[in-house]
């Protein structure tokens, strides 16, 4: 068996499949391999599987599948993976840290400082106790995100088609019940065509005033005109994100010039424990496919 690691993993991973068979980082060697590794920056189209004549297997290290054609995959017999489970506490916790940071005016705190002023009346804090959380799914990363807002003393509701109830979170029918009383709302979904866009003017004038929305899923999620607009008017408070368009975001792109944002460059899934633990799925993973 060839595995080509097409995109970055923890140093580690070469080792660990070395039992599997050849391992390699040459990209031109594609023709030749039965599997590929890939995160976001690898995009399997139907060009992609056409040029890699013998590929049987794709393993995504992380959460969705937005940048694998599956539909043709599937046509032409090659398995898709992803490695969901993984990721789930290390996006999890950055979604959380973004909604903590944005009450307590962190990133304004730290920078005056910095800057050597001292503007302690300004910074008028507001805490999490006893807000409102809105989950948009509450898969892995989702349930996860549920799990340390109810430790905060948060209410959680959830919307979510795939689960009728949840342990940590009180699902509710519709996306629009789940937005109107939240505080914050945190996505948690992968890009589909329910989901591309959903986060649209017109959801968004069915928020509460002041809401602070974050996006650790993926950035097609949200309309991104509608939302530096909403960032305008105050409709909503803060825009808390870590996905974009594209990675890296074009210039032009109205978030970032926006007021009242938290940006990030894509980091979620990027801690040292979860390079690790995408690494051991992927084992896992290759584990069962020689077996079957």
């Amino acid at each position: 068996m060839k595995i080509l690691i097409s995109d970055a993993f923890d140093p580690s991973l070469p080792g660990k499949l070395e039992r599997f068979g050849e391992v390699t980082t040459d990209k031109s060697l594609l023709p030749e391999v039965d599997v590929v590794l890939i995160r976001s920056k690898t995009k399997c189209t139907k060009d992609y599987m056409d040029s890699a004549k013998n590929l049987k297997l794709i393993i995504r290290g992380g959460v969705g599948l937005d940048n694998v054609d599956r539909v043709y995959a599937k046509e032409k017999g090659i398995a898709v993976y992803n490695t969901a489970s993984a990721s789930a506490i290390a996006v999890a916790e950055l979604a959380f840290a973004m909604m903590i940071a944005v009450p307590s005016h962190i990133v304004k705190a730290h920078n005056s400082m910095a800057d050597g002023k001292w503007i302690k009346k300004q910074l008028k804090r507001t805490e999490l106790f006893g807000k409102t959380l809105g989950l948009l799914g509450v898969g892995h990363i989702g349930s996860e995100v549920a799990k340390r807002a109810v430790a905060f003393g948060m209410k959680v509701v959830a919307y979510d088609p795939l689960f009728k109830e949840h342990a940590h979170a009180v699902i509710v029918h519709s996306v629009e019940e789940m937005v109107k009383d939240a505080d914050y709302i945190s996505l948690h979904v992968p890009l589909v065509e329910s989901t591309k866009e959903l986060i649209n003017k017109e959801l968004i004038e069915k928020m509460k005033d002041g809401v602070v929305v974050i996006n650790t899923a993926r950035g097609k999620i949200v309309v991104e005109e509608d939302m530096a607009e909403a960032l305008k008017n105050g409709k909503v408070k803060t825009y808390a994100t870590d996905v974009w368009y594209s990675d890296p975001p074009d210039s032009s792109s109205p978030i970032l010039s926006a007021p009242n944002t938290l940006l990030a460059p894509h980091i979620g899934a990027s801690s040292k424990e979860n390079l690790l633990r995408i690494g051991d799925v992927i084992v896992d993973i290759l584990d069962n496919f020689v077996k079957e």
